[in-house]
């Protein structure tokens, strides 16, 4: 069975009094998810905008990756298919500072 499919994707970079906040959104044509991450700048580092537009970057496309798991494994509960979930936790050294 072939397959192909498009989806679009946009990044979205914010800085401001050293943070950055990253929106990343993922439109596959019948879901769109959107992922958020924030990166702080400490008061004793340089601001340095890449490395800030890097770390919530990623950081956004881990809680988007976790978001398209979670679709995943409740797609494949809905059609019968035992799903073998791992960890949806965020790794240990990563904190949502949106969320505290």
């Amino acid at each position: 069975m072939s397959h192909a499919a498009e989806w679009k994707v946009r990044l979205y970079l914010f800085e401001e009094d050293r943070t950055t906040k990253a929106r990343l959104e993922v439109d596959t044509g019948t879901n769109k998810l959107t992922g958020h991450g924030t990166a702080r700048c400490a008061p004793q580092d340089d601001d340095v905008p890449e490395i800030g537009d890097e770390l919530a970057a990623a950081r956004a496309m881990e809680n988007l990756g976790e978001q398209l798991k979670r679709t995943a494994y409740g797609d494949m509960k809905a059609v019968g298919a035992p799903s073998d979930q791992e960890s949806l936790k965020p790794y240990s050294g990563w904190l949502d500072m949106d969320a505290s």
